[in-house]
């Protein structure tokens, strides 16, 4: 247990100490979460409508059955 738990300190220390040096990666890492953020919130806004909310208990039962057997003959 002591190897594997000093081999999981020196990875983390490595990521430490690289994201300590960075100039740029900074940046581009603060980028790439924004992008990931935004790209996330269009597509759920947009495409992914939850199609369950507003339906009753019986509603929601009936919509996932209609689905299943469709799918299921398809």
């Amino acid at each position: 247990m002591g190897r594997l738990q000093s081999w999981f300190k020196s990875v983390a220390r490595l990521y430490v100490d690289g994201f300590k040096s960075m100039t740029w990666g900074r940046t581009l890492w603060l980028l790439i979460i924004l992008k990931f953020f935004l790209l996330f919130v269009v597509l759920r806004v947009f495409f992914f409508k939850p199609v369950l909310s507003g339906k009753t208990e019986q509603e929601k039962i009936e919509h996932v059955a209609q689905q299943l057997q469709t799918t299921e003959k398809q």
